[in-house]
């Protein structure tokens, strides 16, 4: 399984798709499915909606394995 490199970004640097977390050590992980107004529709990893502003989510995915 490939590491996940996660870093500090803005609200504004969120987009629909990137998987964000609360922690850097990226537990619990959520995709982000749409934003609105400063807040985002979140689908964790059981598929369960939540909504909650984009602010209580510091850390991002890059992308990249570690």
């Amino acid at each position: 399984m490939n590491a996940v490199n996660w870093v500090l970004s803005s609200r504004d640097d969120v987009h629909v798709g990137d998987v964000v977390s609360t922690d850097a050590g990226g537990m619990p992980t959520y995709r982000v499915m749409a934003i609105e107004q400063g807040e985002a529709l979140l689908e964790d990893e059981h598929h369960s909606a939540l909504r909650a502003p984009l602010d209580r989510f510091p850390w991002k995915a890059d992308g990249r394995a570690a």
